[in-house]
């Protein structure tokens, strides 16, 4: 349900597709998922399990800059988008706050992620210190999320490369100036 929910969304995606695909028979789905809404929320979870470890990237070790550059340029399937990120395009789920509670909780956590590497890098001097780290981080995750949808409707993962490089760029432009030394004295005849 989980890979189906991501290629086809929970409206596109019957439990009939599910046993096809899972080779689960009907009394056995049922018996653990009564509904669909069941097994889509399920799946959702799962989905979200999916996507936090990856997040937890950006609190590894290493120089926080070097973490969100390893973050933002690893290697995803722009054109599938993202797992989690798709649901919010589905009715159904966006509808449902059920459903979307774990889509809503997800991105809430990835945002923690993103704030504390992006304020440890300012505490660190690799990005200014007037920047607003939370800001930032609303920031880079609609730069992510913005470039799925224009890779997918371009069919075309150029438009989502482009956006981690272009984001990325002004990231280094947001470093802070190096200090500057003044010139050597000349020392004057006496």
């Amino acid at each position: 349900m989980s890979e189906l929910m991501w290629e086809r969304g929970y409206a596109d995606t019957s439990p009939r597709h599910v046993r096809e695909r899972s080779g689960v028979g009907q009394g056995s789905m049922y018996h653990h998922f009564p509904t669909k809404r069941d097994l889509a929320l399920a799946a959702l979870e799962r989905n979200v399990a999916d996507l936090l470890p990856a997040a937890s990237e950006l609190d590894g070790p290493g120089e926080p800059m070097a973490r969100i550059e390893a973050y933002l340029m690893r290697p995803r399937d722009a054109l599938k988008g993202c797992k989690v990120g798709r649901m919010t395009q589905d009715p159904q789920v966006r509808e449902d706050p059920v459903l979307l509670a774990p889509v809503a909780r997800a991105f809430a956590q990835v945002h923690v992620a993103w704030a504390k590497v992006l304020s440890e890098a300012v505490a660190a001097r690799e990005l200014r210190d007037d920047l607003d780290p939370e800001d930032l981080a609303h920031t880079l995750m609609a730069v992510l999320q913005g470039g799925y949808v224009l890779a997918i409707a371009q069919q075309d993962p150029g438009p989502f490369d482009a956006a981690r490089a272009g984001v990325l760029s002004l990231l280094r432009a947001a470093a802070p100036a190096p200090p500057h030394h003044e010139g050597h004295r000349r020392i004057g005849k006496s």
